[in-house]
Formats: C-alpha cells, structure tokens, sequence
C-alpha cells in the first residue's frame, strides 16, 4: 500500500526535531567553549563602551538610575553569552529574564543596540545547539510569549498608542493612508516578528545543515567501510583462487617428483649413469615447486582468517597458448598478435600462463562493459633472449619475460565505472610473480592494461 502522507503536526514535529534523538554538539568542545568565553567577554565590552556612548548623548537623560548600575545592567545581560553553546536553554531563560526584570525597571537599558543583539544571539543558540528538542521548543515558546505580552504590556498600560502619537507630534494629522497609532503598532509588531522569526528561524537551519552534515559524514565513513570490505573480500577470493591454481601445478611437480624417484630407485642397482637424469628432473621439479609455494605464501602472508574452499573439481586451467581463444568469446572484434618463437607459449610455465591468461581475460571483459570502444587487440609476447648486461630490465627479468597486452581506443561510458576489484585482482597476480603492471589511459586516446612477468630460468 502507498505509504500514506504524515500530517502537519508530524511535519511540524520533524521540523523541530522532537523525536529525531540527535544532539548536537561541538567537533571540538573545549575550543568551543573558550571561544564562547572570549565571544562573551566581548559583547560584555562592547555592551559598557554602547551604555557609555549612549550616557554622553543623553540617551540615560530622563533616567534616575545611577550610572554604576546601568554599566551593571548592561554587563550582567551580555555576560551569560559565554555559556551559550554549553548551557543554551539555561542562557536564553537568563537573558530574557534580564530583558523582562530591567525593562520594567530601568527600559532604557534594553533598547540598546548591543543588548538588542545580545537578546538575538541568545534565542538563535538556543535553536540551533539545544541538545533536547522538547525542551527547546517549551522554553523558546515561552520566552516568545512573555516577549510579545511585554511588548502588549508596553502598548497597553506603559505610554499607551496615543501618547506615542502624541508625542511623535501625529495626534492632528495624518500623513500617510494608515492612521498613525494602527500604522505604529503594526511597525513594531513587524519588527518584532522579523526580530524573533530570524532568530528561531535561522537557529533551526542551522540545527538542520549539522545534523545533515553529520549523516553525510556518517554514511560515508559507511561507504567506506563497506568498500574496503569488498575490496578486502575481492583480494581474498583472488588469493584463493590463486592457492588453488598453484595447488595444482605443485601438485603436478610433485606428482612428477614420485614417478621419477621410483624410476631412479629402479635404475640405481643396474645402471647408474642411467639414474642421473630422474635424479636431475627431481632437482629442478623441486626447485620450481618450492619457489612457486613461496610466492604464494608471500601474496597469502597479509590475509587473516581467508578460509573456505570452492566446491568440486575443475577442467584442466587454460595457459597463455588459450588467449587466442578469447577472442571468440569477448564479444568484440578482437586481434590478436602472437610474438613468440615456436612452442614458445607451451613452454611458459603454468602459474605464469593463467595469470596472463586472467589477465587478457579479465581487461576484455572490461572493455566489454565499460568502454564504447566496438574492437580492441591483445598482443602475446614471450622473450628468452639473454639480457644484455647493463640493461635496466636485467635485474627483473634475467632469464626473459613472458607479456600480455590490451589495447583499446574507446572511452569510458557513462554510468557504467566499474568497482576496480578486476583490477585489484590482476595486481595480485602480478605481486604474486615478481612482475610489472601497466593499468591506465592511453595519452593517445583509449585504455591499456599490460603485464610482464618474469620466466624462470631454463632448465637442460
């Protein structure tokens, strides 16, 4: 069912806040507290330097109160200020007390322009940093309504309508459309209203925009944690793939280790010149089978609690002589350039073919998806060449390389980015060789995506 739309106390109740269970509170407290004590002390000099300004106009003229206590009164309104993002229920109550209590006793302090922003200020950060909202909304609604009597008070018993008007020299004339005393009861009630509604008003924006700045940074820190979760659960299932790949190729050495024992254990009573060569096959399948488990050890090394294991048995894991064959499946126009010597391919050892392999594999997929490229063309390279001394490869890939290339001369389509967890993948692969990866733009226009990884040394 459709859900139905709240009603206007709901929405008015949302507004406020009342039953959104957040409080507000200073990134910083203690800094904004001092800096509240320093705002205080301020508006405290600022409010004495305005009475005494005031004093020597003759502002204080008509008023019996002597000039210590309108200093007094005039500091003792400014001064809770310096409490107001600490206690700011308990600041605004103070301050309008004050407003109440001098302006039926000394008024002539409250009309002061310092003070007057001083009553401002202190509704404003009532609004806007009032950690319970009920209360928040009693308290301002309170303070609203003894402003407002006071200010009926003042029309109705103090100088009166027509005593102002008197005395502004309008009681006989009429110098606009409205009739004076209406037209100065509705100034200052515009006044007012414009006064209290900025306060509350921009208070409870404020209130608003920290609240909303707080639950954007709250579901980005969750978005956050929720990538680097995948991207942590991408390298694992990588990794493990990766373990069972090379379980089967050690598997293999080892398979091949046994047959050759047994072969050499039968030849060493009859012929042992014979025997040399199980004997030197087991050497090398041994070498290679311990380095492959030390590289997968080491890409395995910086994984806690990576266990599982996928279901059931696999076909044979294609090699680098498989790449080709991608290109029927890419759903693109592929080419394909091989530059390798006969047999070549074949002889690329296992781990190393089907990670180039997935590589070459997993960048068509990608430009399958997210680029508008329509063709794309992989090389194949492997090159047992002698390095020549002096060359800035010849410590990376002494004994040759073996290499995949994509290329692509597409753009990135829009709306189609990807999470780079393929990627994250294919830089495992390459950690888990020794090798170099080449992954970005082209400068001409396009992606590339290339991986060289080193050959082992060939063994007679």
């Amino acid at each position: 069912m459709p859900q139905q739309p709240a009603g206007w106390t709901a929405r008015l109740a949302d507004w406020w806040g009342i039953d959104s269970g957040w409080e507000r509170v200073p990134a910083d407290p203690a800094r904004a507290y001092r800096n509240d004590l320093w705002l205080g002390a301020a508006f405290v000099v600022v409010s004495l330097v305005g009475a005494e300004l005031a004093r020597s106009i003759g502002y204080f003229e008509d008023e019996p109160a002597p000039t210590w206590l309108l200093y007094l009164l005039s500091a003792a309104g400014a001064a809770p200020l310096m409490w107001r993002r600490r206690f700011p229920l308990v600041v605004l109550s103070v301050v309008y007390l004050h407003f109440l209590v001098v302006g039926l006793t000394v008024p002539m302090v409250t009309i002061l322009v310092p003070l007057q922003v001083v009553y401002f200020v202190a509704l404003f950060s009532a609004v806007a940093w009032a950690r319970d909202r009920q209360a928040m909304v009693l308290v301002v609604g309170a303070a609203l309504l003894a402003m407002f009597g006071w200010l009926a008070w003042q029309f109705a018993v103090g100088a009166g309508i027509d005593g102002i008007v008197e005395q502004m020299g309008l009681a006989d004339e009429r110098p606009g459309l409205v009739d004076p005393g209406v037209a100065f009861t509705a100034y200052n009630l515009l006044i007012n209203l414009a006064y209290f509604y900025g306060a509350v008003v921009g208070g409870q924006l404020m209130w608003h925009g920290a609240r909303r700045r707080e639950q954007l940074e709250a579901q980005a820190a969750t978005i956050e944690r929720q990538t680097a979760e995948l991207q942590r659960q991408a390298v694992v299932t990588e990794r493990l793939r990766i373990a069972r790949e090379l379980h089967d190729v050690v598997a293999h050495h080892v398979s091949v280790i046994g047959i050759q024992a047994a072969a050499a254990r039968r030849m060493l009573a009859g012929d042992p010149a014979t025997a040399a060569a199980p004997l030197a096959t087991i050497e090398g399948e041994s070498r290679e089978a311990v380095a492959q488990m030390r590289g997968l050890l080491g890409t395995l090394r910086g994984v806690e609690d990576a266990a599982g294991s996928a279901p059931g048995g696999r076909a044979p894991e294609p090699g680098l002589a498989d790449v080709p064959a991608l290109a029927d499946d890419a759903g693109l126009d592929v080419e394909v350039r091989v530059v390798a010597e006969d047999g070549a391919l074949d002889a690329v050892p296992a781990p190393l073919g089907l990670s180039l392999y997935r590589t070459a594999q997993e960048a068509l997929s990608n430009v399958r998806k997210h680029s508008t490229a329509r063709s794309a063309r992989v090389v194949v390279r492997v090159d047992r060449r002698p390095v020549r001394r002096g060359d800035p490869a010849a410590e990376r890939f002494p004994h040759g390389f073996a290499e995949v290339e994509v290329l692509d001369d597409g753009r990135p389509r829009p709306g189609s980015s990807g999470t780079g967890l393929g990627l994250v993948g294919v830089r495992e692969r390459v950690a888990t060789h020794g090798g170099i990866a080449d992954v970005g733009p082209r400068a001409t226009g396009g992606y590339r995506v290339r991986v060289r990884l080193p050959l082992p040394e060939e063994r007679p």
